[in-house]
């Protein structure tokens, strides 16, 4: 269908696309190679189109990011770097810089373990909470005034046997997640092959192990990141070995996951060099979304509303190689693929009734891209 202008600007999401006007867009990387630290571009929403990048910091790894909801600051993990002079990661915070988008480091601290790889904000804004993938560990860092990053308040470092003592080594904590109501912590373990739920303590920023303490996946899956439905009725989880997404009913006054459906998310069967990384359900609730590394693909769903579970739409290329995680914009229109080993960010149309992804030809050059946020 050719949307009239009148028609397009009765849209909801054209609406605020209009209104809002371009907007920044940040992308993580791995400091190898050409790559210097995050990176900063401007997205306009109405027509799809990114500006050139520019570094906004210079900072070693900051493979994983999240802006803070108030749109001042920016919270980055530093992957497999030292933290005054202690061994481990970091997490650092960052100022927006409202014009130019540029960041200034308030400070820093160590994450407390090996290879931080996630990062995510409280309901309430006032914790920011890393998983440690090398570590195997997770943990809580209160926000001060001023937006820098206090001493751990909690640390949790996750014990217990695992499936494919090759592949999954130990204890590899990959994404955390906070509920709706601010009352339950959810990490993914790829190592333990769980999704492991905490009572969170909004006041003192502790943890403390549910009951029941985890949702377990299929032996081997190697559950890496997870989504909440918009509706909080349920959540997901994309696991990268099997290449496959677990759908869960999820019982907000308990803190309970119950599985309800485990698909693949590749057309074919799972070959070398295959794996998951990002998953994320559209803004509207309809669809979700999953990249494939080394089919180089983003596998579209549509959910069913009622029931949560998945029905497979399409498996898009990302047109470069190894995409890792990608971001929806505010708008819902469209879907940025960040390829890791390409160099590249692809910009894609969202089919606002099927889900479907288009590539409408909008292709950024930025060094080693695995982090897409944008600044609402």
């Amino acid at each position: 269908m050719i949307l009239t202008r009148r028609l397009f600007l009765a849209t909801p999401a054209a609406a605020f696309a209009a209104k809002r006007g371009p907007m920044m867009v940040y992308f993580g990387t791995y400091t190898r190679g050409a790559s210097k630290g995050i990176y900063v571009s401007r997205f306009d929403p109405a027509a799809g189109k990114l500006s050139a990048p520019e570094l906004a910091a210079e900072t070693l790894n900051p493979s994983f990011l999240v802006i803070h909801p108030a749109g001042r600051h920016l919270y980055a993990v530093g992957e497999m770097s030292g933290a005054q002079g202690q061994p481990g990661g970091s997490v650092s915070a960052f100022a927006i810089d409202s014009a130019s988008g540029k960041l200034s480091q308030i400070n820093q601290q160590p994450s407390g373990g090996g290879g931080p790889c996630h990062i995510n904000i409280d309901r309430a804004r006032r914790h920011v909470l890393i998983a440690n993938y090398g570590g195997g560990s997770i943990a809580v860092f209160p926000l001060a005034a001023d937006g820098s990053l206090k001493p751990a308040s909690a640390f949790v470092q996750h014990r217990g046997p695992v499936f494919d003592a090759k592949r999954q080594g130990g204890p590899h904590a990959h994404s955390i997640h906070v509920d709706k109501g601010n009352r339950f912590v959810l990490a993914t373990d790829l190592g333990l092959d769980k999704v492991l739920v905490y009572r969170f303590d909004a006041a003192r920023g502790t943890l403390t192990p549910n009951e029941p303490a985890f949702a377990s996946l299929k032996p081997g899956a190697g559950p890496r990141h997870f989504a909440f439905h918009p509706s909080f009725r349920y959540a997901y989880a994309i696991n990268e070995i099997t290449c496959t997404v677990t759908a869960f009913a999820y019982d907000a006054r308990r803190g309970v996951l119950s599985e309800l459906q485990t698909i693949t998310t590749l057309p074919g069967p799972v070959q070398q060099g295959f794996s998951t990384a990002e998953v994320q359900v559209h803004p509207s609730g309809k669809f979700l979304y999953g990249s494939n590394r080394g089919h180089d693909s983003i596998a579209v769903f549509r959910i069913d509303r009622s029931r949560g579970t998945l029905t497979p739409v399409e498996h898009e290329p990302t047109q470069g190689r190894m995409p890792r995680n990608f971001g929806i914009d505010p708008t819902g229109r469209f879907l940025l693929a960040a390829n890791m080993n390409s160099n590249s960010v692809v910009v894609f149309r969202i089919d606002p009734r099927t889900g479907a992804l288009d590539p409408t030809g909008e292709k950024l050059e930025v060094p080693t891209p695995v982090c897409v946020k944008f600044r609402v």
